[in-house]
């Protein structure tokens, strides 16, 4: 009895230990295109891993690749987690997702699946020119180098010029299947599902955390999406145009600057935006509400406004890229001119269609309230037609003159009349009283 007692002690006092003791993995996946949204996502779970001192992350892998400079910033989050880092290749990591997964210290694939084929191309498929290439293999070479992995095949999946024997020639471009990137060293193992991998490099226990993406990250893909930032560039352009043409400010301004307040977030968020395409937008605001508020007109100081806040945004679309990327330039301007297009188009239907719908209408003063019906601004002397007096003060032609015992500021018709000499009225025009000479 004692014995028993005695065990039951010894498992309560150290089964806290052993749990305690127990490894965590955290988890998450790459499984689509990969753009800059992906970057904040990633970072998050390297954060969270260091913080919680965990023992390995687990990046499943399954993509054709996307931008070069999102793929950078995933790279360099990977590079910098304590914990030990695997790539769980499922069926594929192409172009960007070859330079991911050579990030991790740890390469596992499942059979049947495929990595490289980084050369770097256009939206058409083409390849660019040595320029972008000579950047993508050097990137490609220091992570290699970096995880001990062959730097030869690492620059031949970007560049076909490169011989690896017994592998291709230099006319191929290298993608290795899983049992060519065991055998040339590019992957550590081979699994065919998720616990096996963990059985792979000891973590069967582990407590594995999945990290999903959280609502600000989903929104902050949204905003980022091309559709929609160029809406809200179009929003923007509108209201800021809008308020231009307007006396004051009112409600088109205050959603074209909420628009541009969203787009510049979310670009600041994926590294798009930096702190110097933020301070060049607020002073282009700035020198708008001058010109709008402050000085008459519009002249140069809304020009330089309107300039920097263009500049403000190409500068956020194209984003701080390690070269001329083409393909984000060229995207950046058609969004650009998308914006402008939609905005200048938007302004026109405004114009034209809005003073005309019963919502507007119910806004505005639609009837006209006129002098025959009884609305007048001041009293009219019509009465007075034919009545007779003397001029006050001369006339030249405005002056004052007594009629019917009354001073009234009267007008003379067309030539000039004498202070003391007779006149008579003959028409009324509202409030102007117009008199001639008599004799």
């Amino acid at each position: 009895m004692k014995k028993i007692f005695l065990s039951i002690l010894l498992i309560s006092f150290f089964n806290p230990f052993i749990f305690s003791q127990r490894k965590k993995v955290y988890y998450g996946e790459i499984t689509s295109e990969i753009d800059l949204s992906m970057a904040p996502y990633v970072n998050r779970i390297i954060d969270e891993a260091n913080k919680e001192n965990a023992d390995a992350v687990i990046f499943k892998i399954n993509t054709f690749g996307g931008r070069v400079d999102a793929a950078t910033q995933i790279k360099d989050a990977i590079l910098s987690s304590k914990a030990l880092t695997i790539a769980f290749i499922n069926n594929r990591a192409i172009s960007a997702g070859s330079l991911i997964a050579l990030s991790c210290v740890k390469i596992t694939m499942v059979p049947g699946s495929s990595i490289g084929a980084t050369t770097v191309v256009d939206q058409s498929g083409n390849k660019l020119s040595e320029k972008y290439q000579s950047y993508m293999r050097s990137e490609m070479r220091a992570t290699a180098e970096k995880n001990g992995r062959r730097t030869d095949i690492a620059q031949g999946m970007v560049d076909e010029r490169i011989v690896v024997k017994g592998l291709v020639d230099s006319t191929q471009l290298i993608t290795l299947t899983t049992d060519e990137a065991l055998k040339y060293k590019i992957a550590d193992t081979v699994v065919t599902d998720f616990d096996e991998l963990l059985a792979a490099f000891n973590l069967k226990n582990a407590k594995v955390i999945t990290i999903k993406t959280n609502w600000a990250e989903e929104v902050v893909k949204f905003l980022n999406n091309p559709i929609v930032s160029t809406i809200l560039i179009m929003i923007g352009f509108f209201g800021l145009m809008a308020e231009i043409k307007s006396p004051g400010w009112g409600l088109p301004g205050t959603a074209g600057v909420i628009a541009l307040i969203l787009f510049f977030g979310s670009s600041y968020i994926v590294e798009l935006a930096s702190e110097i395409e933020i301070i060049m937008f607020v002073a282009g605001i700035i020198l708008i509400f001058l010109e709008i508020f402050v000085i008459p007109g519009f002249g140069i100081t809304g020009i330089s406004g309107i300039i920097l806040v263009l500049a403000s945004i190409f500068l956020s679309l194209t984003g701080g890229l390690p070269f001329f990327d083409i393909n984000v330039i060229s995207g950046a301007i058609i969004q650009l001119s998308i914006a402008l297009a939609g905005a200048f188009i938007l302004i026109l239907l405004v114009a034209k269609f809005l003073p005309k719908s019963k919502s507007f209408n119910r806004l505005v003063l639609a009837e006209e309230e006129n002098a025959d019906k009884g609305f007048v601004s001041y009293p009219s002397a019509k009465e007075l037609i034919g009545a007779e007096g003397i001029a006050l003060t001369d006339l030249r032609p405005a002056g004052s003159a007594e009629i019917n015992n009354q001073r009234y500021d009267v007008v003379a018709d067309w030539q000039y009349i004498e202070r003391g000499k007779k006149v008579k009225v003959i028409r009324v025009e509202g409030i102007k009283v117009v008199v001639t000479q008599i004799t």
